[in-house]
Formats: structure tokens, C-alpha cells, sequence
């Protein structure tokens, strides 16, 4: 068996009045540079603490964009190779939309904030398939059949 340590990332997806935050990231990021991304980095929180997830995500788009969540829902998780060849457990939330205007907080890591309905980010010439992904599995647990 191989050992495998992976870095823990979580996104934050937001969905205000049928529109979902999206960040342009900057184009100096270490991974996905200038690529259309939701919120979200990695877990920054000593052993021992609790609400994890809830709390990494809160500060991350705090952080990031500015913006305030309420309630905070796992949707999905999957691992991948980051571009620089370290290995992520990236975890999906969906946040609730409480307070804040979007806006780029953090120049080097944001480049800008967009707000796009479902339709509109999935035809998105800039939109990479793992983002595409997430949207997809945040629709499918907003609207189950």
C-alpha cells in the first residue's frame, strides 16, 4: 500500500438570488492561475479544534471576497494532483448567502468576483472542468428530483 498525505482544501459555493460566486483567480496562483474557481483554500486549523470544515471555508471567503455564509452543507469531496505535484482532498460546501458585496480582497490570490446563473457559468468559455463539476453536483443537491 502506498502512503499517500494529502493537503485539505475546501471550496464554498454561494448561491444569491439564483447566481452562483465565482472568483477569477489571479494568474500568479500556484495552481489553476487565472482560472474561473469557486471560494475556498486550504484547512489552516491546529489539531485538536473543531467545526473544520465550517471554519476554513468562513475564513477563506471572508478572506477572499468579503462576503458572509450562514449555514455551511457538505455536497462533495474528491483528491487530485495539484499543479504543483502535491496531493488535495478537496471537500465541496454549498454556504448560505447572509451578507457582503463580492469583491476582491485578496489581489494576488482573486482577481475578480463574478456572479453567474447555473446557465450562464456552464456555457463559459473560461470555465474548467473541475469547476464545471462542482457546479454541477451543487445544482443536482439544490434541486434534487
Amino acid at each position: 500500500m502506498q502512503d499517500h498525505t494529502y493537503v485539505v482544501n475546501v471550496d464554498g459555493v454561494i448561491v444569491r438570488d439564483g447566481e452562483y460566486l465565482l472568483i477569477e483567480r489571479g494568474a500568479d496562483e500556484e495552481h489553476a492561475g487565472g482560472l474561473l474557481a469557486f471560494p475556498g483554500g486550504t484547512v489552516e486549523q491546529p489539531p485538536g479544534g473543531n467545526d473544520t470544515i465550517e471554519k476554513t471555508i468562513r475564513r477563506e471567503i471572508s478572506e477572499e471576497v468579503g462576503v458572509e455564509v450562514g449555514a455551511v452543507e457538505y455536497v462533495h469531496s474528491s483528491t487530485f494532483e495539484a499543479d504543483n505535484g502535491s496531493l488535495c482532498l478537496n471537500i465541496v460546501t454549498l454556504c448560505e448567502y447572509v451578507r457582503g458585496e463580492a469583491h476582491s480582497r485578496a489581489g494576488d490570490e482573486v482577481a475578480e468576483t463574478h456572479w453567474f446563473s447555473y446557465d450562464e457559468l456552464k456555457t463559459h468559455d473560461d470555465l474548467p472542468a473541475f469547476t464545471a463539476d462542482f457546479a454541477d453536483r451543487v445544482e443536482e443537491f439544490r434541486t434534487p428530483a
